[in-house]
């Protein structure tokens, strides 16, 4: 796959995968009763989810070392990427068996009217001068929002859109714990039910973004770093203090 890249010296590993699958492994021992707290009821976290998500924070994180523009065009088939490694991994034989799936979330992903990979690139575009926080909020607002931009897998691939967007200027991953999952999960349900450029959308989403924005700057943990990783982009260092 050839990525468009910005013209700069590479970068070492960015994230602490150790500590990110320590994190997940340990969500995943708490999820049972975690998932009787949520006012919607998630889906079990087995440990094919975990190791998925883990795949898909190595590609963030090579995106990431080769400086690749996540949302320069030519890249979008990235974002597929991401979505088919949470849902199936990185192994052939499952991608094989889910061909049909994936093939489906394809047409959707480019052809979705008011919802396709074209708005997510737009907003991001338009907001490129806001702060790395209130941007990843509002991309996974536009990820998941309704109508989704993936048939499935839509939280999850918007919990690593986020990661890259946080981390390419210096800023921690996020990753789902079991202390920040309560206040995670229950709104992005309500993400889900909220319909893009709708009424209601009008009045909520600027109070998701502003909640999501918040959220991420909280719960950023620098052990999810490794010590010696930089800045992956020359970009928004004033809009960074923000």
């Amino acid at each position: 796959m050839v990525f468009t890249t910005v013209t700069e010296p590479e970068l070492g590993q960015v994230f602490d995968l150790v500590a990110i699958e320590s994190a997940l492994r340990h969500l995943q021992a708490h999820f049972p009763k975690i998932n009787e707290s949520l006012e919607s009821r998630r889906e079990s976290l087995d440990p094919r989810i975990v190791s998925n998500m883990m795949a898909g924070y190595h590609l963030v994180d090579d995106l990431l070392a080769q400086r690749v523009d996540l949302f320069a065009m030519g890249n979008s088939r990235l974002f597929l990427e991401l979505n088919a490694l949470v849902l199936c991994g990185p192994g052939e034989s499952a991608r094989a068996q889910d061909a049909a799936h994936l093939a489906a979330t394809e047409q959707r992903f480019y052809e979705q009217e008011g919802g396709g990979i074209r708005d997510v690139i737009e907003w991001y575009t338009i907001h490129r001068a806001d702060s790395p926080w209130r941007r990843a909020a509002g991309v996974y607002i536009s990820i998941l929002s309704e109508p989704e931009l993936f048939i499935e897998g839509n939280h999850r691939t918007g919990a690593l859109v986020m990661s890259y967007i946080l981390a390419r200027e210096g800023r921690p991953p996020f990753v789902l714990t079991a202390e920040n999952a309560k206040a995670y999960l229950d709104p992005s349900t309500l993400v889900t039910k909220t319909r893009k450029h709708s009424l209601v959308a009008l009045f909520r989403v600027p109070k998701l973004k502003r909640y999501f924005a918040d959220f991420l700057k909280e719960q950023a943990n620098r052990k999810f770093l490794m010590p010696n990783a930089a800045k992956a982009d020359g970009q928004g260092d004033n809009a960074a203090r923000r």
